[in-house]
């Protein structure tokens, strides 16, 4: 079966974010000045072949931790799945 997985990576709170601060400073100026707290990630669109949705979504969980994310200073979120 083919499963759709969408992965949000994202620095961990409390880390300094110099790219959402650089947003977060341009956004009034375009005049949005009503935005707080910018942070910016990575979005990442997987299509995994799989048994069944357990073993992709366990995949995905791994390449997460061991590639698309860095452990010690990000954290990762599995966005919806579907059945492709």
């Amino acid at each position: 079966m083919t499963f759709v997985f969408e992965v949000l990576v994202t620095l961990k709170p409390g880390l300094s974010d110099p790219q959402g601060k650089a947003v977060e400073s341009a956004l009034p100026a375009l005049g949005w000045s009503n935005v707080h707290d910018v942070h910016v990630g990575k979005h990442i669109r997987l299509t995994i072949e799989a048994e069944d949705e357990a073993d992709a979504r366990a995949q995905v969980d791994e390449m997460a931790t061991r590639l698309l994310s860095n452990p010690v200073i990000e954290g990762y979120r599995v966005l919806e799945n579907e059945e492709a």
